[in-house]
């Protein structure tokens, strides 16, 4: 294919992919954007629904909601993951190559095949209607793939490098924390953002677990603009478009790292 062909394939995926973020960011900002028949662009530029999304819904709250979960998600799952890989990448013991093979097996599950039974455990253990018991279950889904992934990191760190701090005086906690942890730091953002992007974007268990509106996520809180009566397309496209801020503003934060990360889970392996 000739250069030109490919810059205007590229441009094509290019637009392709950004065509739903446009929709929705026109109809966020149309006055008419609940009129019947709206085209495509803007008949005329508003911030009404940002404004009454902010201050006349719940939305707010229920973005405070998914910022409690999809935070407790990464920061546990992300250090748990991290000790699970350590143990199956450096130590021996019996029935390791059994765990890692669960492990693969659970990641062929899908999540919307275990709602059932999972409620009916929070249930008995008392989870429901709770952060907490949304933030296990995304916490434990979230696993697999992070100790699979970061066991690759913490195999290609030489252990040489571990018994020289040893030499040096360091503790397996000073070891770790000093030389292991720094060069495993990429691999464990690449499956921060994973963990994120699945607390924050999950549905269907954060609408199973949460009886009182209280506790809905943002997810589930787009629900409340689709009424008997009509749906608000105006609030719906700008409560979505508030939904993308956190996911961006992570993603520049850990963009640098998420990139080294990437690069290394290719070449390591």
């Amino acid at each position: 294919m000739s250069r030109s062909g490919l810059v205007v394939a590229s441009l094509a995926v290019v637009v392709f992919s950004l065509f739903p973020v446009f929709v929705m960011l026109s109809t966020a900002v149309d006055e008419d954007a609940n009129a019947g028949g709206r085209g495509i662009i803007p008949g005329g530029l508003t911030l009404e629904h940002f404004t009454r999304v902010l201050t006349e819904t719940r939305f707010p709250d229920y973005l405070v909601n998914s910022l409690i979960v999809a935070g407790v998600t990464v920061v546990a799952s992300g250090l748990l993951a991290l000790f699970a890989a350590v143990a199956v990448a450096r130590f021996k013991f019996s029935g390791r190559t059994k765990i890692l093979m669960m492990i693969l097996i659970v990641q062929m599950v899908p999540m919307e095949a275990l709602v059932i039974p999972l409620f009916l455990q929070a249930r008995n253990l008392g989870l429901l209607n709770s952060l907490l018991g949304l933030s296990v279950i995304y916490i434990a889904f979230s696993l697999s793939f992070a100790i699979w992934t970061l066991r690759g990191f913490v195999a290609a760190v030489p252990v040489e490098l571990e018994e020289a701090a040893y030499l040096d005086g360091c503790s397996w906690w000073q070891m770790f924390w000093k030389v292991l942890f720094p060069l495993v730091a990429p691999g464990l953002v690449a499956v921060s953002v994973f963990s994120f992007i699945l607390a924050w974007n999950e549905f269907i268990f954060a609408l199973t677990f949460m009886a009182d509106d209280d506790m809905y996520t943002a997810a589930v809180g787009l629900r409340t603009f689709f009424t008997r009566s009509g749906t608000d397309w105006g609030a719906v496209m700008a409560a979505s478009s508030i939904i993308t801020v956190p996911v961006l503003i992570f993603f520049v934060a850990v963009q640098s790292r998420l990139s080294q990360g990437l690069m290394a889970g290719a070449t390591k392996g």
